[in-house]
């Protein structure tokens, strides 16, 4: 491995708190996975765009730091990473949606919530090596950041993170019964499920049609999401405890229902269409050996 690499895993391993035992993932599958990657770009013979999709709390964000600030370099690749939850619609929006289409578009998560139009041209942009401005959202406050994040230059790799990237539609029939008490008590006549599902068919398979290879960090299940989730926020109380939008475990027990119909979903059906599939509980047994 060459020093600056080293130096930069280190640096990562340090910077978001990771055991040291982190680097065997590192080494077992991440930097295959760069390897993976690189040889799809030089098939492609230009910019591509991966899609990694992970339920909350499964390291996609990590994956992206380690690939995009040590990985790729040491292979001569540049790359940046684009977060779904960046694109979240501002809250004033979301409070619009939620009064002429259903109260639950107030919560940011499902499809509809989301800024598609700016996240297709963004990654178009970033394909076509445009210059392009990235959209910041800070969840403390659950509202977009007045900054955005410019990026200059042509990168080689476009990877494009978030829970339900490059997620496919449900069956009409499948809308019908609820999967949660949310859905059973606040969406009973299916207005907030099947106006996402909609969404996803129609604008977000445009903006997921930009993807070229897609990476799927699948959790077991959703209990597992849940404490994952539960531990993330944990986290973003110690470092923004006076946030607005920090919410308690409870909170998050309610919150996670808004994303569980599609995750899911996406559990059973996203397996047989990823380039490469890794289960989190192998990654987590690989990582505590």
């Amino acid at each position: 491995m060459a020093n600056g690499a080293q130096a930069c895993i280190d640096r990562l391993i340090a910077r978001e708190k990771l055991p040291q035992s982190y680097r065997r993932l590192i080494d077992a599958c991440w930097r295959p996975l760069a390897a993976q990657i690189a040889s799809w770009r030089r098939e492609a013979g230009r910019a591509i765009v991966v899609g990694v999709n992970g339920g909350q709390g499964s390291g996609k964000t990590t994956l992206c730091r380690f690939l995009e600030e040590c990985l790729f370099p040491e292979l001569g690749l540049s790359a940046v990473t684009v977060a779904l939850d960046d694109f979240y619609l501002p809250k004033a929006d979301r409070a619009a949606l939620a009064k002429s289409v259903h109260p639950l578009f107030a919560t940011r998560g499902v499809p509809g919530t989301h800024d598609v139009a700016a996240m297709t041209k963004t990654l178009a942009a970033l394909k076509a090596g445009r210059q392009t401005t990235l959209p910041v959202f800070d969840k403390s406050a659950d509202d977009r950041a007045a900054q955005g994040k410019r990026i200059d230059g042509a990168p080689d790799i476009i990877l494009f993170e978030g829970w339900c990237v490059g997620a496919a539609p449900q069956t009409e029939g499948a809308l019908n019964d609820p999967v949660n008490a949310l859905e059973r008590d606040e969406d009973p006549d299916r207005v907030w499920r099947r106006y996402a599902n909609e969404k996803l068919r129609t604008e977000y398979a445009d903006a997921f049609a930009l993807i070229d290879r897609l990476v799927m960090l699948r959790a077991p299940d959703m209990e597992t999401i849940l404490r994952n989730r539960q531990e993330q926020e944990r986290k973003l109380r110690e470092s923004r405890p006076s946030g607005a939008g920090v919410m308690s475990d409870a909170a998050v027990v309610r919150f996670v229902q808004f994303y569980e119909r599609l995750t899911r979903w996406m559990l059973a059906e996203m397996p047989a269409r990823a380039a490469a599939v890794y289960d989190l509980a192998d990654l987590r047994r690989l990582q505590d050996a």
